[in-house]
């Protein structure tokens, strides 16, 4: 039985994980951190799936590292090369020492007399228990279950005699050439899987109960390939990261501005690159632009592989699964080898670590989460957790940053906790922290995730350039932020909101 204490410990070795790691390296010298990751890799996300034509859904330059810039000149990179380059990060920078592989958390308890974390675990390599202890506890591993894809009921789904698969667990061995291919689903893996198969694939269906919006970014940034050519490649580089951020945020301003402007420039992009208008049908959403995340697809391939007749898309509702394929509720049956199943994420939270405080089991979805990092009750723990409306590590990079700050506050004013109490009960019930979405699996969430709040700080901003304001430039402490000494937990009086405890 292995027991370690360290200052920090995170829970995730994916794209936030090792970000938080480097930062908290550079910026709080000193503190012992580890890293504990249940895969066998680094990347999270980026290792997990391997479906076809697995990639980013946004711009390499903004999604990549703040401090180590994406140098390629590819606009929505493989999940290869994303994983590659996570990889690389945590290398140049010494972080990969820190990493404990194949050890899966299960629970994380917050003692208050040891004012410490502790953590049970184990190794999945022999089945043996391991256990962690620390100071302060960060989790870095998204809001989805990693080990289930979500799944809808599909009636008779027994019957198809093909091959049923989620793009979550796809088979190694899977031989599509040829191969008749329904992809069940209308969103960014789908939209990816459709154009990746149908080259090999006698045809593929892509199956949607409802359309989304589909933009078409270059494949190639041809603007900073010119740029390296006049200036070094870092400005380059710079530049285009620049760029690219202040244009997704026009973008989704925009489209909150002026709805049906952009939905009408978005339908209109569409039009240009469909041969046969009849086919706009599948692409005009009943939603607003945002209302929904948007689906990025390079130099147009999905609407290339339409008009090729390679693939093509239907809209309907599943009426039930035959031996041969899927019965529409239009009558219509769609012939089918392989079925894939695009439906999407299961959402989970700290990765199925069950969370307790003083030996309770602690429900996370009662709470609020503190300028979209810290959560409501709970000590010295932070959440990274990325924008849904812009490129997730926009967002997890400030978000690592201001736990750097707050732990080195921490230390500065002799303080050894820090927790976030609603004290003007600014809890709203109905709205959940991905509240603003109204996809299917935010929806189907609603009763695992935070709450929001009635107003700021509790309540998610979505607003890169406000949020690095308030995580990074905005005092430490407020009306809401309770700092105790150590060894204080005993004597509530010394619990003061706003203030040092004594």
């Amino acid at each position: 039985m292995t027991n370690e204490h360290v200052d920090v410990l995170i829970i995730g070795a994916g794209l936030s994980g090792i970000g938080t790691a480097v930062h908290l390296s550079q910026e709080c010298p000193g503190k012992r951190i580890a890293i504990l990751e249940r895969r066998e890799r680094v990347g999270g996300t980026w290792d997990l799936f391997n479906y076809p034509g697995i990639r980013s859904d946004s711009d390499m330059f903004s999604f990549g590292y703040d401090f180590r810039p994406w140098n390629a000149l590819n606009t929505l990179a493989d999940g290869e090369s994303i994983r590659n380059y996570i990889g690389d990060t945590a290398r140049e920078y010494g972080v990969d020492k820190l990493i404990r592989f194949g050890i899966e958390t299960e629970q994380a308890q917050w003692c208050s007399e040891q004012q410490q974390w502790i953590i049970s675990a184990r190794d999945l390599s022999n089945g043996e228990p391991r256990h962690y202890s620390c100071d302060f506890l960060i989790s870095c591993t998204g809001y989805y279950d990693h080990k289930n894809g979500y799944l809808p009921d599909f009636p008779g789904v027994e019957r198809f005699q093909g091959r049923c698969i989620h793009p979550q667990h796809w088979p190694a061995d899977l031989d599509y050439k040829g191969k008749k291919v329904v992809v069940i689903g209308s969103g960014a893996t789908a939209v990816t899987v459709v154009p990746a198969m149908a080259d090999q694939a006698a045809h593929v269906t892509m199956l949607q109960r409802s359309p989304s919006y589909v933009m078409t970014v270059p494949a190639h940034d041809k603007i900073t390939e010119i740029l390296r050519r006049v200036m070094p490649e870092s400005w380059a580089n710079g530049m285009a990261r620049k760029r690219n951020i202040l244009i997704q945020r026009w973008l989704f301003k925009a489209a909150r501005r002026w709805p049906e402007r952009m939905r009408k420039h978005l339908l209109n992009q569409v039009a240009k690159q469909l041969d046969d208008p009849a086919q706009m049908k599948h692409f005009t959403p009943s939603y607003m632009p945002w209302d929904q995340r948007l689906c990025a697809v390079p130099d147009g391939d999905l609407f290339k592989a339409i008009n090729s007749g390679k693939a093509s898309v239907v809209t309907d509702q599943i009426d039930t699964f035959t031996e041969r394929g899927i019965k529409l509720a239009s009558g219509h049956e769609l012939d089918a080898d392989i079925i894939i199943t695009a439906t999407g994420l299961k959402v989970q939270l700290l990765g199925g670590t069950q969370l307790l405080i003083d030996g309770k089991p602690f429900d996370l979805q009662q709470q609020m989460t503190y300028k979209g990092v810290l959560l409501q009750n709970v000590p010295n723990m932070a959440w990274i957790f990325g924008y849904t409306n812009a490129p997730w590590t926009l967002k997890s990079d400030i978000a690592a940053r201001y736990v750097c700050r707050l732990i080195n506050h921490l230390r500065a004013i002799g303080m050894q906790v820090v927790t976030p109490r609603d004290y003007q009960g600014c809890t709203e019930q109905n709205a959940s922290v991905l509240g603003a979405l109204e996809s299917g699996y935010v929806q189907r969430a609603d009763t695992v995730l935070p709450r929001q709040g009635q107003v700021a700080p509790w309540r998610l901003l979505n607003s890169y350039e406000d949020d690095r304001q308030m995580l990074l430039n905005e005092s430490l402490e407020d009306d809401i932020l309770e700092f105790l000494p150590r060894n204080a937990q005993s004597d509530n009086s010394n619990a003061r909101p706003g203030t040092r405890a004594a």
